[in-house]
């Protein structure tokens, strides 16, 4: 049975996280704002379906999706691209992967003793993040 992903999450760490923005193109002001905030993110889960909300001071993201359904991810508050996404379990890790105009793009979560794990990867760059449940 997949890892039961739900709940409230505040970020602790992040690694590479420049980088990965940089893969995504997103403006040197944008960034140096980014980096500094602390979101939070609420995923609530429900069999195979998926609301994540993140949540911070600069902009607030918000994707639904089913395990196994592509569908088409507006990235409106963060890259501002639109791409297919699809997510499926790979062992107890929900996988995304992203088609579209960055390449090699996508991320990863997982639950790793009491810590929720992000590794959002584009391009060839690779931001690690770690959460806490808030």
């Amino acid at each position: 049975m997949p890892a039961d992903l739900s709940g409230t999450w505040t970020l602790l760490s992040s690694d590479n996280f420049e980088g990965y923005m940089l893969a995504l193109g997103i403006d040197f002001a944008t960034r140096k704002i980014a980096k500094l905030l602390k979101p939070q993110k609420v995923i609530e889960q429900n069999e195979d379906s998926f609301t994540i909300h993140t949540n911070s001071s600069l902009r607030n993201y918000f994707v639904k999706f089913k395990i196994g359904e592509e569908f088409e991810e507006d990235n409106k508050g963060l890259d501002n691209r639109k791409c297919k996404s699809l997510v499926t379990w790979d062992n107890d890790r929900l996988t995304c992967v992203q088609k579209g105009e960055k390449k090699n793009r996508g991320w990863t979560h997982w639950i790793e003793g009491d810590k929720l794990h992000l590794e959002m990867f584009c391009e060839g760059q690779v931001c690690k993040q770690t959460f806490q449940r808030a």
